[in-house]
């Protein structure tokens, strides 16, 4: 692990940026620039593609994939991304697991607030299903916004009364829109990416008048976690969001749920996109991949002795 390489990315998300909320389109040209700087492997063929009735990205191993789908939702605050900006974090599990990808391209706010992107992501998951993917060998996996819809997306899907997928993998998690969590100030400052001001300004353009106290906008603190598959939560402790995480994991805990909380010292949010310069970022890609081949296998042998 490398101080001086945690130093380097700190003080490269702390450049000057204008003062105050800025326009959406200043917010998602700024947010694409950025991630287009991050290492995508070049052993991964990509294809635009449709799913569940939106756009999507499927990302693959350039010798093709091994069985197992990774349904995996971008971060953004709901706001901005895309399956592009992405890429390097679909990429890099992708080729870690030999499992091929799909990226949904789902709805953002303000023009489509709060349930959209939902709507959007298990429109996605039922599409897999309905094309005869088994749930147990497809696993979510997202960042951010996207971390926190790995779990609305399992709990809509629940609700709906659709099989579960193997597993999900979340980093960096948003997963409370009360803004509750005591990280929200004690890690103000600390965090070189978030400020409570700016989360709440893109929060509110998803919200649009929502009450964020329900569980499909705040499982951390609302959400009822039963029967969901394994989850491994990964964070940074310089992260505003901090606290989304770990009451996440102790409500899983509480439910029965198999539950990793992995959390790395001196990191910022969704580290795990600074792979290739950031020793911290390939060894927690290389656990969550981990993570999510043996729940595959894991799926798929107990579907097979059931069967």
């Amino acid at each position: 692990m490398s101080r001086e390489q945690r130093a380097r990315i700190d003080a490269m998300l702390r450049q000057p940026r204008p003062a105050g909320p800025r326009p959406v389109e200043e917010l998602r040209a700024g947010f694409a620039a950025l991630m287009a700087r991050m290492t995508v492997p070049d052993t991964i063929d990509t294809t635009r593609t449709t799913l569940g009735g939106r756009p999507a990205l499927r990302v693959e191993p350039a010798r093709g994939p091994r069985a197992g789908t990774i349904l995996y939702f971008h971060g953004g605050g709901f706001v901005f991304g895309s399956p592009e900006t992405a890429l390097s974090l679909t990429g890099h599990l992708v080729a870690r697991t030999g499992f091929g990808a799909y990226s949904p391209d789902y709805r953002l706010a303000p023009e489509h607030p709060f349930p959209a992107a939902i709507e959007d992501t298990l429109s996605a998951y039922r599409a897999l299903l309905d094309a005869g993917a088994d749930p147990s060998a497809v696993v979510f996996a997202g960042d951010s916004a996207g971390g926190g819809l790995t779990v609305t997306t399992c709990l809509a899907a629940r609700d709906a009364g659709l099989p579960l997928p193997a597993a999900l993998v979340a980093f960096s998690p948003g997963l409370d829109a009360t803004r509750t969590g005591e990280s929200m100030d004690t890690k103000e400052g600390v965090d070189p990416v978030f400020t409570r001001e700016a989360v709440e300004h893109t929060g509110a353009m998803y919200l649009a008048g929502a009450d964020p106290r329900q569980p499909l906008l705040s499982p951390a603190v609302l959400a009822d976690l039963t029967g969901f598959p394994p989850l491994l939560i990964q964070v940074g402790t310089n992260e505003i969001l901090l606290d989304d995480s770990t009451r996440l994991a102790a409500r899983a805990r509480a439910a029965g749920v198999d539950v990793i909380l992995d959390v790395t010292a001196d990191v910022p949010h969704v580290f795990q996109a600074f792979a290739g310069v950031l020793d911290e970022a390939d060894e927690a890609l290389e656990r969550a991949a981990l993570f999510l081949g043996q729940r595959v296998r894991a799926g798929r042998a107990a579907r097979t002795s059931a069967a």
